[in-house]
């Protein structure tokens, strides 16, 4: 346990809310930016939610664009060229999508507790240090000579000199360059990730130590996502039970508790008593925040529905549609020429939706990628 995080030194005197407490999953909404938003810029949303989950690239762009009035692919494609948001490799071994001012301290939070916890995989794919050294060491003289290049230029160079890229090595290789702080990604083309150089492309950022920067994201993360409980958090952080109690109690300004049914949650002291919409449809990407960020995902999604959101809990999540804070269904997405064929399948198929607001979700996501739907309800 780290000095001054001591567990007599957490007082948790925090507020008590004693106003009714409105269902957690329309807190959520709320403060997630996803009902409603003031945030103008892609990196705004980054900011204010710390990171989102970014292994699928096209739904990450989307989680984005949901939380920001009138965007489109094409604003968050723009941000990633101009290097105000990137995607990297940050809590859980997981690809995550950040503002180019939060990678840095991001990075050095996470990075030494996954790269220790990699020590027997790396055994496995024959990716000693000496190895990883020497990939980390053409990665980097590949992007000096370019100012970004295609993860199949960079494993075709590795291969070049002599490093095997074959199974899993390819993506621990990068991964490593990555939390070692040496590269990172803007965008994707075609599903093949583009690279950069940290060190070339990045300025600006923002400079803490470990507790600042525990403090920082535990604050980011409780603003943002709750009412959520410190086992939600070190769930999506990767932090320990100390270090989020630590951070909590640095920003016990900040927030405030509510016990519900016997579990503690924490959310912002400015956290509004609200009441469920009239209706309110969201169409979300598989793997946002709203249902990624938290271990415990009942709040909004009754368990018994899990295996149609995650399968097989196979770590493939499809994309999920929310009404009045609760996860009612599933829908998917393909494209036709100039049109998106948009596929629903209600949870209740006895249940009867609610079409103009399910048009109106629909509208806002296909202003966002330019096209004209075309719906099919199972």
């Amino acid at each position: 346990m780290k000095p001054g995080w001591h567990k007599k030194n957490f007082l948790f005197t925090f507020t008590k809310k004693t106003m009714p407490f409105s269902p957690i999953s329309i807190q959520r909404l709320h403060n997630q930016q996803i009902n409603h938003s003031k945030l103008k810029r892609p990196e705004q949303v980054l900011s204010w939610l710390g990171a989102i989950q970014g292994q699928d690239y096209t739904g990450a762009k989307w989680s984005i664009g949901l939380r920001l009035p009138n965007a489109t692919d094409i604003d968050i494609e723009h941000a990633f060229a101009n290097k105000k948001i990137l995607r990297t490799w940050l809590m859980r071994g997981t690809l995550h999508i950040v503002s180019a001012e939060d990678i840095e301290w991001m990075r050095a939070l996470v990075a030494p507790k996954i790269i220790k916890g990699n020590a027997r995989r790396y055994k496995e794919l024959e990716l000693d240090e000496p190895t990883l050294f020497k990939s980390s060491d053409f990665i980097v003289k590949v992007l000096q000579d370019k100012k970004t290049v295609n993860r199949s230029e960079l494993l075709a160079a590795l291969e070049k000199n002599g490093i095997s890229t074959k199974g899993q090595r390819a993506a621990y290789m990068l991964q490593r360059a990555s939390y070692d702080g040496l590269v990172c990604q803007i965008n994707s083309v075609r599903s093949s990730a583009n690279y950069i150089l940290m060190e070339k492309s990045v300025t600006g950022g923002i400079n803490l130590d470990r507790h600042e920067a525990v403090a920082e994201l535990t604050k980011r993360y409780f603003r943002s996502r709750g009412p959520a409980t410190i086992q939600d958090f070190v769930w999506w952080s990767g932090l320990t039970v100390a270090e989020a109690k630590a951070g909590l109690e640095v920003n016990k300004s900040l927030f405030c508790q509510e016990i519900i049914e016997g579990q503690t949650y924490w959310l912002p002291n400015e956290s509004q008593t609200l009441k469920s919409g009239n209706h309110s449809t969201f169409f979300l990407p598989g793997f946002d925040e709203f249902l990624l960020a938290y271990k415990v995902r009942s709040a909004s999604l009754d368990p018994k529905y899990s295996n149609n959101w995650c399968p097989g809990n196979n770590g493939m999540f499809f994309p999920f549609i929310v009404v009045d804070g609760q996860v009612t269904g599933i829908w998917k997405r393909a494209f036709k020429k100039n049109a998106v064929i948009i596929e629903i399948t209600s949870f209740d198929i006895h249940k009867q939706m609610d079409v103009n607001s399910i048009n109106t979700a629909i509208k806002k996501f296909c202003r966002f990628i330019d096209m004209e739907p075309l719906i099919r309800i199972n």
